[in-house]
């Protein structure tokens, strides 16, 4: 583990204090955890990730000629 330091708003302080005492858990505990639940919530950031996600999102338009745009971007 990599030891960070972090600034907390005194109402964050508090819900972590307090989760942390509700929970029988460390406060640092806490935190990584609520960390790791964000992290997965918004998925990975690597651009080949974001790339393959986004892979077919614009199948369905109908108003959008895809191959023209394709075929303008192959120039380059």
């Amino acid at each position: 583990m990599i030891r960070t330091q972090i600034y907390l708003t005194e109402d964050e302080h508090q819900g972590v204090t307090r989760l942390a005492k509700a929970t029988g858990k460390k406060q640092s505990e806490v935190i990584r955890e609520a960390v790791d639940e964000y992290l997965k919530k918004i998925g990975p950031l690597d651009n080949l990730s974001r790339i393959r996600k986004a892979k077919g999102i614009w199948k369905d338009r109908e108003e959008l000629d895809l191959a023209a745009i394709r075929k303008n971007f192959d120039r380059f």
